[in-house]
């Protein structure tokens, strides 16, 4: 527990609960703030002034206003009171199940340089491709076939042909490998960047609701 910068309780949770004020005062704002946020969602569904309702809290919380239970908010409405049956702090995760959307995909594509080398690497590969299959075109064309029926091409030539043409697919091979490793890096970066800036300037009420283990695992 620290009050002015400085720690006035420490121990287990139990032993500060039942030793101090400091720590009961907190767990009691943090309580008012928790109620004060589900009926700010009560009276902004009913269209009425969210701002009206803090200022009510401010005082109740001061202590210079009595409990307000059952009263209307001035407007002639009564407000809901957030009870024990419908309060949960820790909500339940959102999932989706299915296929995985072409948004999802498209957003990871696009994150890195906009997408600008993607055509690259789909270039890079199909060249690659092509040159594999030009290889294997050339040893089987120009390999001769028996004694009887000589090859069209000198042995020298068959050799350094089909080193041209690997040494070509290899240099695509590595050029893709490079461009999809700096796509993959960059894009994990800015994602990565972007959920922990988020996290950071997420309010305490994220924080206090959402289990580290689920922040974490993202």
């Amino acid at each position: 527990v620290m009050r002015d910068g400085q720690i006035t309780q420490s121990g287990p949770y139990d032993k500060i609960l039942g030793s101090g004020t400091d720590f009961m005062e907190l767990v009691g704002a943090h309580e008012h703030a928790l109620s004060a946020i589900e009926a700010a969602t009560a009276l902004d569904s009913q269209g009425l002034d969210v701002n009206e309702l803090n200022r009510s809290f401010e005082i109740e919380m001061h202590g210079h206003e009595k409990d307000r239970d059952g009263e209307s908010n001035g407007n002639g409405v009564e407000l809901e009171q957030p009870t024990e049956k419908n309060y949960q702090l820790v909500q339940e995760e959102e999932r989706e199940k299915g296929r995985v959307g072409f948004s999802v995909y498209w957003e990871y594509i696009t994150t890195s340089y906009g997408g600008a080398l993607v055509p690259l690497i789909l270039l890079s590969h199909i060249v690659y491709n092509l040159l594999q299959i030009g290889s294997n075109y050339w040893m089987a064309w120009a390999t001769p076939v028996s004694d009887e029926h000589p090859s069209s091409v000198s042995g020298f030539t068959l050799i350094v042909v089909y080193i041209i043409l690997s040494l070509a697919s290899a240099v695509c091979e590595l050029f893709t490998v490079l461009l999809i490793g700096t796509v993959g890096f960059k894009t994990a970066t800015v994602l990565f960047n972007k959920l922990h800036a988020c996290i950071f300037h997420a309010p305490m009420s994220f924080l206090d609701s959402t289990p580290t283990g689920r922040i974490l695992s993202r």
